[in-house]
């Protein structure tokens, strides 16, 4: 009894031990791993600020490299040096909240980027500077003659939203940014009408806008350009194509015309005979009838003269015929 006591002390104290030692070695890996991670994670930082420092390094070497470029630049302080006060007038350039200052140094963009808003300085005879608006320019794309999916010739035009986010791709990486994207805007137009069918055009306008402005946005995306909407305006049809689908809607609703018309007649015919039968089941309401009918025509018309005949009559008629 007392061996089974101890040897059951003795694997209860094995057991905690192995848990604890399984405990210590999840968060030793634990702690590996997170570190691991943090090691990796720090790396990449490294590594991309190393990258950034190294371009921007190239960037400022480049600028700063050569004699010549340092001269030019050291004659040019002492130009505006010499000239003091006269100069501010050359050298200090303002532009506006909605714009932009692209300046270049002997034909390099500077390391800073864009100037503005407010005021900025710049070295005569040796920088010259671009100025970009900032604010949504709005255009019409001319009417494009566009064949559709199903042949059918229209002219279609729309309006185009866009403004510029980046001021310095918009002036290196794109001659006329402006010009381009009225450009490409009125080619695009004319692609993706192409593939859809005419009552698609008409019927389909919100569709069309979103895949015209994500085409266009996706394109214009490297030029700096941000097209915010598209609107197509107008959808014009030959005048033949006018006359065709008028006369079809005319013939179409004609058709409905007389179906209704049909269909009236037929349900009136069938409220005639439920009358009929309901007032051959009484003789009165034939004779009541015939007052009513006699009353609504001397209301209308006083000067009709009715001359009654006895409904008896009327039904003697029958039986000496036999």
């Amino acid at each position: 009894m007392m061996m089974s006591r101890n040897e059951k002390r003795h694997d209860y104290r094995n057991s905690s031990r192995n848990n604890h030692q399984d405990c210590q070695y999840l968060t030793n890996r634990s702690q590996h791993l997170s570190t691991s991670r943090i090691n990796i994670d720090r790396q990449a930082l490294s590594i991309n600020q190393r990258r950034c420092s190294e371009t921007y390094d190239l960037k400022d070497k480049r600028e700063q490299s050569g004699y010549c470029f340092g001269i030019l630049i050291i004659l040019s302080y002492l130009l505006v040096i010499v000239t003091f006060p006269l100069s501010l007038c050359f050298c200090l350039k303002v532009v506006q909240e909605y714009e932009r200052a692209v300046i270049f140094r002997l034909g390099r963009i500077l390391a800073n980027g864009a100037r503005g808003p407010g005021l900025f300085f710049i070295l005569p005879c040796v920088d010259t500077y671009s100025k970009v608006d900032l604010r949504t320019v709005t255009f019409d794309v001319p009417p494009q003659e566009i064949l559709t999916k199903d042949s059918v010739t229209v002219a279609v035009d729309a309006v185009v939203y866009f403004r510029i986010f980046n001021a310095v791709i918009s002036i290196t990486n794109v001659e006329d940014a402006a010009k381009s994207t009225k450009l490409l805007a009125a080619t695009t137009l004319r692609n993706v009408l192409g593939t859809k069918t005419l009552h698609e055009i008409l019927a389909e306008r919100d569709k069309i806008d979103t895949v015209i402005q994500t085409g266009l946005d996706e394109a214009t995306d490297p030029w700096g350009v941000k097209v915010e909407r598209v609107e197509v305006k107008d959808v014009r049809l030959p005048v033949a194509l006018q006359k065709a689908m008028a006369a079809e809607a005319e013939a179409s609703r004609d058709a409905r015309a007389k179906i209704i018309a049909a269909e009236g007649e037929m349900k009136a015919s069938r409220s005639l005979k439920i009358a009929a039968d309901t007032i051959n089941e009484s003789p009165i309401a034939m004779q009541l009838r015939y007052l009513q009918t006699l009353t609504q025509i001397a209301a209308e018309r006083n000067s009709t003269i009715v001359f009654p005949i006895p409904i008896e009559l009327m039904q003697m008629v029958p039986h000496s015929r036999r």
